[in-house]
């Protein structure tokens, strides 16, 4: 943007809803220029926002003289250029739908609702896309979230938020509007992860609640504020969002803040159930909508469709919905499986980790590129294999895959190949571990091979070990690797020969399969 804040032109911009969040930010945005009508479906509320110039949950805020409120939905989306959604998500379908009447095709919605509808999994963005849909229409919507509580954007104190459109552009409009000298906005293309976090994270608030409530003190705090981090991660890449959202201000920065803060309500709810309330007369305490709680039977759903373990929203699930005990929930949480924390195989952290070092190396001058070079068939490719390929790659920065020619392979190894030569290189060429991929057309080809590639280290699986130490005359490096244990070509092609005598074993063609039993 190159500044913090650039004037703009004014903006007309309706806010459709009148609760805390869009009143904080229907403020902000009259003080810094822009042009605000506020909607709500409430004549009573309109009448006392009118008359007292206050909103009762923020009753130190003054409202501006030029901010007008209608109850008209037609009125408010009549000349806006921003719609600003900013009800409770139970309520977003129906207010969609209405808005979908009297919405021009130019206007733009702003979404900061946060939630997932139950029965559908669709976020707030997709509901209303979907009755956008119903009426014909196709305005683009922008999701807006972050670390972003309205009892502090009512006294301008500085704030953070992120606006998510698919379309950069669209992104970078709101978020021109949104950008001032209180509020710093920033873009994402992620929208379902900004959602997903935006929801989500709101659970993660109430289990926080909760332990602070049974009198559990930072550690604990911590350590469900990460693992809840790690479940909405691990469950939105599965959905294919962007792993960058998750350490942003929709999903760090809105969790931490929704999890440790006072005026937090999902944490204030969680609080009163761990000293030993109801859920309902816990929510009748806090006095306002706790988005948490209607946004678990999402969590719940999602988790089941992605097949995605989440182990403390399940817990929440159990005391908010099933009685269950928060103490209880707590020492089943602590007496799960130990596991790791990596999200990767160590083979693969170790592969990444050697890549990163030797190209450190490399900057830094102190070593040029490091080729590797290893032999095989590679038929039938398997897992074995690419373990071997990753390892070997770790030892430099090139790897060359040198794979035994058809003719080698029948007249000198005398083995025999389920795929030719062509098929055995296209399928190597496809591990991101392989630079490059040449033939292997005799045994004495390897001393060449090591000079023709300037080759640094030669590599093999360790049957063959001490068969190649004739190569370090070449002045290269000789490295055996442990086999993988559990697998191996020679039993699968065992295996495969040995299928016919398989008790059990179907003998039954393709062509005689009925892939469709219901006819």
């Amino acid at each position: 943007m190159g500044t913090i804040y650039k004037s703009i032109d004014k903006t007309k911009i309706s806010v459709i809803g009148a609760g805390t969040w869009g009143m904080a930010l229907a403020r902000m945005l009259s003080i810094y220029g822009h042009t605000i009508t506020v909607w709500s479906a409430l004549p009573a509320e309109i009448e006392e926002l009118n008359k007292t110039r206050r909103q009762k949950n923020l009753p130190n805020m003054e409202i501006p003289e030029d901010i007008t409120f209608t109850t008209e939905l037609s009125n408010a989306c009549a000349e806006a250029d921003i719609l600003l959604f900013a009800v409770p998500s139970v309520f977003v379908r129906n207010t969609a739908k209405a808005v979908s009447d009297c919405i021009n095709p130019e206007q733009i919605i702003v979404d900061v609702a946060k939630g997932i509808e139950s029965d559908t999994l669709m976020t707030m963005s997709e509901v209303i896309s979907d009755e956008l849909q119903k009426a014909g229409k196709s305005n683009p919507i922008v999701a807006l979230s972050g670390p972003t509580h309205a009892e502090e954007v009512a006294r301008d104190i500085p704030t953070t938020i992120v606006a998510a459109h698919e379309d950069l552009a669209i992104a970078e409009k709101v978020q021109e509007i949104f950008t001032n000298p209180v509020m710093r906005a920033y873009t994402n293309t992620d929208v379902k992860g900004v959602e997903l976090c935006g929801a989500l994270k709101n659970i993660i608030a109430l289990a926080s609640g909760i332990i602070y409530g049974l009198g559990f003190g930072d550690n604990t705090k911590a350590a469900l504020i990460t693992r809840g981090l790690a479940e909405i991660e691990r469950l939105g890449l599965r959905m294919g969002c962007l792993p960058d959202t998750f350490s942003g201000l929709a999903g760090m920065g809105d969790l931490i803040v929704t999890a440790t803060s006072k005026h937090s309500r999902n944490s204030r709810c969680g609080y009163l159930i761990g000293q030993g309330y109801e859920p309902d007369d816990a929510i009748k305490q806090v006095g306002m909508v706790v988005e948490g709680i209607n946004a678990i039977p999402a969590a719940i759903g999602l988790a089941k469709k992605y097949d995605v373990e989440i182990p403390i929203i399940s817990a929440v699930n159990e005391v908010i919905n099933h009685g269950g005990s928060p103490k209880q929930a707590v020492k089943e949480l602590m007496g799960r499986d130990t596991t790791t924390e990596l999200s990767k195989p160590i083979l693969d952290l170790n592969y990444e980790s050697a890549v990163i070092k030797n190209t450190a190396i490399r900057i830094r001058g102190e070593q040029s590129m490091k080729r590797v070079i290893t032999y095989g068939t590679y038929d039938l490719l398997h897992y074995g294999h690419i373990n071997l390929l990753r390892r070997a790659k770790a030892l430099g920065d090139y790897l060359i895959v040198v794979i035994s020619s058809d003719e080698f392979n029948w007249n000198e190894k005398h083995k025999k190949c389920y795929f030719t030569y062509e098929q055995r290189k296209a399928l190597v060429e496809a591990i991101r571990y392989v630079d490059l991929v040449i033939p292997e057309e005799s045994w004495t080809q390897k001393r060449s091979d090591m000079h023709e590639y300037h080759v640094d280290t030669f590599v093999m699986g360790d049957d063959w070990k001490g068969k190649f130490d004739f190569l370090k005359e070449e002045g290269v490096e000789v490295v055996y690797l442990p086999r993988t244990p559990e697998i191996s070509s020679s039993q699968i092609k065992k295996d495969l020969y040995d299928a016919n005598a398989v008790d059990g074993e179907s003998k039954t063609s393709h062509d005689d399969i009925n892939t469709d039993p219901g006819k």
